[in-house]
């Protein structure tokens, strides 16, 4: 028997004074069963932090030729491409041919440090490509705001981030990658 997704049911109001960007969104996220709460919330700071009227979830782990979010324009054509975790090269450079723009918000400590360096040089190859790494003392307190019925804001400048429910409030300083 097939184990099915976990849905949650998230309200985020988001103040981006970096890209201008004030709205809120009623978001449904459906959490596959191998899928940790770490790894639902960068989902969802990636969604906060690329916030668009077309900005979508894609089928993530379910589906091996989607991203995890995705921005299309009304053509259909991939405006931006965003995954998270640690992608392999091949996905990245198959990625980079179909979007616009992509990102990866990795995460993980030490396992997403290795994995930097190992695609480090698809990065320099790639010019649409930004990879952004979540620090993991971060993205293990973003897992604990997790809860099936979510009210969280996320509250942007100058490249930090804070993510606040009605109790506790997590800082996030996603680094980004540079190629020498």
């Amino acid at each position: 028997m097939a184990l099915k997704a976990t849905i949650f049911k998230a309200s985020v109001q988001i103040s981006d004074t970096d890209r201008n960007y004030y709205q809120s969104h009623a978001l449904t996220l459906a959490r596959h069963p191998s899928e940790t709460d770490e790894r639902m919330m960068v989902r969802l700071l990636a969604f906060a932090l690329n916030a668009h009227e077309y900005l979508a979830f894609g089928r993530g782990l379910s589906a091996d030729d989607e991203p995890d979010l995705w921005r299309k324009d009304l053509t259909g054509a991939i405006e931006q491409w965003i995954d998270v975790g640690q992608p392999d090269e091949k996905r990245l450079r198959k990625a980079c041919g179909r979007a616009n723009d992509v990102v990866v918000y990795s995460y993980g400590g030490s396992g997403a440090v290795m994995w930097r360096e190992s695609v480090r040089d698809t990065v320099a190859r790639c010019r649409n490509l930004v990879v952004q790494t979540i620090p993991l003392a971060s993205s293990q307190a973003m897992a604990k705001l997790a809860d099936r019925a979510m009210a969280l804001t996320y509250t942007i400048q100058d490249g930090d981030v804070w993510v606040a429910n009605d109790k506790d409030t997590v800082h996030v300083k996603p680094e980004r990658m540079v190629v020498a």
